[in-house]
Order: C-alpha cells, then structure tokens, then sequence
C-alpha cells in the first residue's frame, strides 16, 4: 500500500478552502494502473468548481489532468505497463495529488518526444485547442479566426496551431502586458479588451473582414459583443465562462447578426470513449512533436503552494500555462 497527498474539497469558495491531506493509497484494482505523478496540470475549470460554478459532490478532489510514471498495473491491464510514461485528462476529479489509480483506458502512452512537463502543462489544453480546430470547425487555410483570451494556455496553443494550419488569428486579451505573449504565439494583431468598443477595433484591424469563427472563453462579459465579429453563416464557440458563465441567446438574434451558428461544446464530450481520446491523443502529439503546438509555463507553484496558485489565475497575473508540480 502507497500513502497519497491530495488536495480535497469539503466546501465551495475561496482558494483557502483546499486542503492538503496524507492517506492510504491502495493498490490498483481490476483495469487500472498507480501513476506516481512528476506534473499537474491546472485549469480554469478548477477554479469553477472549487467556487461551485460546477457542482461537484463534496468532498472532493480537484484536477482533471497529471502527467507521470506507472508503478504498478492491477489485474486485466494489457496495454499499458510499469515504468510507462503517461497523461490523463478525463480519469475523474483527483489529479491534484502526488499520486493516484487512474482506470487504464484513460490513459494515453506519451512518445519520446513528449515531455512529463509539456504533457501536464498542454494535454488538457491541447486536447481542447484539438477538438475546437479538428472538430467542432476544421479549419483551413485562409479562414480568420478571432482567439479570445490569446495569451493564456488555451489561447497560445490555438493560436500556434491555427497558424500551422494556415489560418489568420486575432486575438484578444485583458490586459496590455499580455500583448506581447499573444503576438508571440502568432497573433497577426491583438486587441485590448479593457476598451469598450473591441469588436469595432477588431474591425479595424481586419479591414472590415468578420471572422469565420470566434472561440470565447470569457463567457458573460464577450459573447454578445462576439456575435458581432462573426461574418455571415459564421461560427461562435462558446467554450468557457472566465468571467462568468455566458448569457442566453435569443435565437432571433442569430438571424439578425447573419445567420451565425453558436455551440457550446465540450472536451469531455470529444473523448468519452478510449478509442477516440487516443486518436485524439495521437493526433495531439503529432503536433508537438512537429513544433506546432508549444505553450510557455508562466508560473510553478508547488500542491503546497495550490491556494497560490489559484489566486494567481484569478488575478490573471500569469501569462501562459501554470504547472503544479508534487
């Protein structure tokens, strides 16, 4: 038997109400394996549901994504062995520790080419940059594309690929020192969204062209505002609610704009079997692995350091991805 350290939550609010608890950890059951993690992603999504945005059953664990090493493999497990490296972004809340039994189909196998780091900091994010830009719309050449939030982890990742892909970004982002990380990531201009009127300087910047799509993770203070960036017949993809979740639509008011489709669609939901989160998984890697997808670690904060951490991304004082490392 291993002894775990992982953060719980018993109830919903500020950063303060995580906690750092040491318990027996037993050996893996039937179809899982024991990864002794080596890093920790962290997501927004963590935030949402410490503060209770999103349910969880109390008490729980947080996290969804962890990069690692396996120990050990319990009956039935065939495809994965000790001493593989591996990454998980949908094995249930709980990576938020230094180790923990993941079911075996949740995991995918990281090539030589794949770090332990880049797969905590990017897997989660990468799979959602994976099935925005593959699934929810294939993008292709020439197509513009309006990146919200450009500078973050999501929206560094989407930006680097579109642009392999042969797409035009502009960005956004909410403050004037993230501007540089936006640009960096291939952001052909980035707009300030502190000034009221974006959507006309988004205009502006591309010569009255509207987007094909939009991807807004802001939620509540862009989305309306966003409809009005889409061009005709255009896509907005509402895929997280950092300041809140986002309004409802009248349905009118998609005719009015120009015949614009929105979704709400969810990583979850394109990785819910092991074949497709593995094909995706695999089509991922292949983008690191040819440079196409890199993100910068903005910050490494410790589990100890945790309720650190999630200030720092509320405050959005980190420009990149955060890392926790055990």
């Amino acid at each position: 038997m291993s002894v775990q350290r992982r953060v719980v939550v018993a109830e919903y609010g500020a950063p303060a109400v995580m906690k750092l608890e040491t318990r027996d950890l037993p050996a893996p059951g039937a179809g899982e394996v024991q990864v002794r993690h080596t890093a920790i992603g962290f997501n927004f999504i963590d935030v949402y549901q410490r503060k209770g945005f999103y349910p969880l059953q109390l008490p729980s664990g947080l996290g969804f994504e962890a990069a690692g090493v396996v120990e050990a493999v319990g009956p039935g497990v065939g495809d994965v062995k000790v001493g593989d490296r591996v990454a998980y972004i949908n094995a249930g809340l709980g990576a938020y520790a230094d180790r923990r039994n993941v079911a075996a189909d949740k995991l995918a196998v990281l090539p030589a080419s794949v770090s332990d780091e880049a797969a905590a900091t990017l897997f989660f994010k990468g799979m959602t940059a994976q099935y925005l830009l593959r699934k929810t719309h294939a993008v292709q050449p020439g197509d513009l594309l309006l990146v919200h939030s450009a500078a973050g982890g999501v929206g560094q990742i989407l930006t680097r690929w579109a642009t392999a892909l042969g797409a035009t970004v502009i960005g956004t982002t909410g403050s004037p020192q993230k501007r540089d990380a936006a640009l960096a990531a291939g952001c052909k201009a980035v707009i300030d969204l502190n000034d009221p009127a974006w959507p006309e300087a988004f205009l502006a910047a591309t010569g009255g062209r509207k987007a094909r799509v939009v991807y807004d993770a802001i939620g509540k203070d862009t989305l309306i505002k966003s409809l009005d960036c889409a061009a005709p017949f255009g896509l907005v993809v509402s895929y997280g609610a950092a300041s809140g979740p986002a309004p409802a639509i009248d349905l009118d008011l998609l005719n009015k704009k120009g015949g614009l489709f929105i979704t709400r669609p969810s990583v979850f939901a394109h990785n819910a079997d092991s074949a497709s989160f593995r094909a995706n998984a695999a089509d991922f890697f292949d983008a690191v692995t040819k440079g196409h997808v890199s993100v910068d670690i903005g910050q490494r904060f410790s589990l100890d350091e945790i309720a650190r951490a999630h200030e720092a991304a509320e405050a959005r004082q980190v420009v990149g991805a955060i890392l926790i490392t055990p």
